[in-house]
């Protein structure tokens, strides 16, 4: 199930292509959402630091973990406009888009439930 912080939080998102214990009664297409964060000067300047040291670089961890779920909340708001009961065979996929932004993307496909 999805865990974002929105109203469409309650609808399940799965990676799988279908909801246990329940059947699918109609494919309803693609719904997607995506977000672009760029990093910011102060971000690059501590990983500098941490890449000397090693370890995870924890505020570029937040950037992505952030952009996912916006990204997923976006998908599922699409979904809900779709009068979708669930979001399956959810995946995510990540890209630069720009000189230090990277897009988060996921997409599923919304159905309804019988």
């Amino acid at each position: 199930m999805s865990t974002t912080k929105n109203t469409a939080a309650t609808m399940p998102a799965v990676t799988v292509s279908y909801i246990p214990g329940r059947e699918a009664s109609e494919n309803l297409g693609i719904v997607f959402g995506s977000s672009v964060r760029s990093r910011n000067f102060i971000f690059d300047i501590f990983a500098a630091f941490k890449n000397l040291f090693g370890g995870e670089v924890r505020s570029y961890t937040r950037l992505l973990e952030d952009a996912q779920s916006e990204a997923t909340s976006r998908m599922l708001e699409q979904a809900k406009k779709l009068d979708a009961d669930a979001v399956v065979d959810v995946h995510f996929a990540t890209s630069q888009v720009a000189y230090k932004a990277a897009e988060i993307f996921a997409y599923g496909t919304a159905v309804r439930l019988k």
